[in-house]
């Protein structure tokens, strides 16, 4: 059984909200938790399947890289100084800034809140790449998007095959009696990976020309003005509209409205610029409601985020929570219950496999 790979980085992208609306860990290890176990039980036996690990040992290296540049350069103090390094004094211009010097656990603590959230939205796009395929996005994809969606789906597909190539070559050199480890282990993988991940780049661009990818109809130039210009236009308002969603201290229209006005610009864009495209479809992808649902799981969390914060009290506070005074996070009730409706994928594709 098969779902509509754009239900699951709906899912995805709607957890990933949740994660960018709060610093609260424990809410962060819940969004984690329920991304991980979904991309772990729905999963299938696919190449793209192996690359949700490669996303996590990338989401700690994010939280490492975090705590050193806060504790060498410094950010958010407190009164509790844990340890000193040797400061390095700056010009005058560089007021503000600072190199070593005293470390406070306030900051300490707030620098591993943010690395948390960066990890977990690592997570939540590290769980779409495991459950989406990306060929069959790619030909879900809007006709007038083709061009673009084939660049983002060749480089969603950098990750998966680069998994891949590393299990592969790893393995033929332990066949060969090789168990190399360490740091040298990644000297004698760097060439076969890097090579295979080649090879593969120009088997795909040599089907894809051979499949008649670049084939455009004539268009007269007013005609492709006001599709560039709709479209233009409809990434602006989302690009407005989602940092006023993602701000909240930003004005009222220019969240929501926003993106419904950017939404609605490029889809007029796109249903005009689907006319310079030729193109055929063999068995498009539908989204069926065991898809919709899977959607909507994710979308009834980030819209419980939303309601909370919106309405500025109650667990709205436990979103981000203290560090200064140092004080221990509560799991805000409301917005845990929405993620975990999240889980719902596990359930209904259970059902279909049974």
């Amino acid at each position: 059984m098969t779902v509509h790979p754009g239900a699951w980085w709906v899912w995805a992208l709607a957890l990933g909200t949740v994660a960018a609306r709060t610093t609260n860990p424990l809410l962060l290890g819940l969004v984690a938790a329920v991304a991980g176990f979904v991309a772990v039980r729905c999963r299938r036996d696919t190449p793209w399947a192996s690359s949700y690990g490669m996303f996590l040992k990338l989401g700690l290296i994010v939280i490492a890289i975090r705590v050193v540049f806060h504790v060498l350069v410094g950010g958010i103090t407190g009164p509790t100084i844990l340890f000193s390094l040797p400061e390095i004094p700056l010009p005058e211009w560089a007021r503000g800034i600072r190199l070593g010097g005293p470390v406070s656990a306030e900051g300490l603590v707030f620098a591993v809140y943010q690395g948390l959230q960066l990890a977990t939205l690592l997570g939540c796009v590290g769980a779409a790449n495991a459950l989406a395929d990306p060929k069959r996005l790619l030909k879900s994809l809007p006709a007038a998007l083709y061009e673009v969606s084939v660049a983002v789906v060749v480089a969603l597909t950098v990750a998966p095959q680069l998994a891949t190539s590393a299990r592969s070559v790893r393995r033929a050199r332990a066949l060969r009696g090789d168990p190399v480890r360490g740091r040298r282990m990644i000297r004698t993988l760097l060439v076969p990976v890097l090579e295979d991940a080649l090879d593969r780049s120009l088997s795909l661009a040599a089907a894809m020309d051979s499949r008649g990818y670049g084939r455009t109809a004539c268009l007269p130039r007013s005609a492709r003005l006001l599709t560039a210009g709709l479209v233009v236009g409809g990434l602006l308002g989302l690009c407005v509209g989602a940092y006023g969603l993602l701000d909240a201290s930003a004005p009222g229209l220019v969240g929501f409205p926003m993106l419904v006005l950017g939404a609605l610009l490029a889809a007029a864009g796109l249903l005009t610029g689907s006319r310079r495209v030729v193109r055929t479809r063999y068995r498009p992808d539908r989204w069926t409601p065991r898809a919709a649902a899977i959607a909507g799981s994710g979308l009834a969390a980030a819209a419980t985020v939303l309601l909370v914060e919106g309405m500025g009290a109650g667990d709205a506070a436990l979103l981000v929570p203290s560090t200064v005074p140092l004080l221990p996070p509560d799991l805000p009730l409301l917005p845990a219950l929405g993620v975990l409706v999240a889980l719902l994928p596990v359930v209904l594709i259970r059902e279909a496999r049974g």
